[in-house]
Formats: structure tokens, C-alpha cells, sequence
């Protein structure tokens, strides 16, 4: 994944309300955003916004039948995007370590005698 394409991905995964959405579509398989907003808390109009910023970031496919767009989530970029969240966790994890070893020695070095 790009920077461009990782600064899409967390923008669009970093509002609750997108997560939410992504679950019902996931549950459906396909849907429009008339019917995602039937079982969700917010207007069709407010659905639409969030189904573009997840087209942006690659996270769902819009396809026209008729008068009607419909839906879709990408398994492969939703895919992607998890193996970056894990990747992302990871290296929090190992800072996280480094950050308790750095403590845990501050605080060793305070408490021995001078």
C-alpha cells in the first residue's frame, strides 16, 4: 500500500459510523444506501457520504443498475487493510516494549544507590 493509499484507508476506517456501515454491508453482501440507512442511525443522504469516502479508499464498489447504485464490499482491499492494521499494531507493540524497557531502566537507575 502507498502513503496515499494508507492515509485514505485509516481516514476511512477511523469513523465509527463508516465501521458500522462496513458491517452491515458485509452482512448483506450488497445493498443501497437506501437500504443501509433503513438499519443504520443515520439519513440516506449521510449513508452516501460515508459509501464515498469507502469507494475512495477502495474499501467498496459502487455499481449502477438502473436508477439504483449498489454496493459492495472488496474482500481483497478489506483484506489489505486488516494485514495493515495487524502490520500497524505490531510495531506499536514493539514501541510499546521499548518504550516499557526504557521506564523500567529509569526507574532501576533512580532506586540503586549513587
Amino acid at each position: 500500500m502507498t502513503d496515499l493509499q494508507d492515509d485514505q484507508l485509516w481516514a476511512a476506517i477511523a469513523e465509527p459510523g463508516r465501521r458500522r456501515l462496513l458491517d452491515v454491508l458485509v452482512a448483506h453482501g450488497e445493498a443501497t444506501p437506501t437500504m443501509l440507512a433503513k438499519e443504520l442511525p443515520f439519513t440516506r443522504q449521510a449513508v452516501s457520504k460515508h459509501l464515498v469516502v469507502l469507494v475512495d479508499a477502495g474499501l467498496v464498489d459502487a455499481r449502477r443498475e438502473g436508477r439504483e447504485v449498489r454496493y459492495t464490499v472488496r474482500p481483497d482491499r478489506l483484506n489489505a487493510a486488516a494485514q495493515a492494521l495487524n502490520a500497524a499494531a505490531s510495531r506499536w507493540d514493539r514501541r510499546l516494549v521499548a518504550i516499557k524497557r526504557v521506564a523500567e531502566r529509569a526507574a532501576r537507575d533512580s532506586t540503586s544507590p549513587s
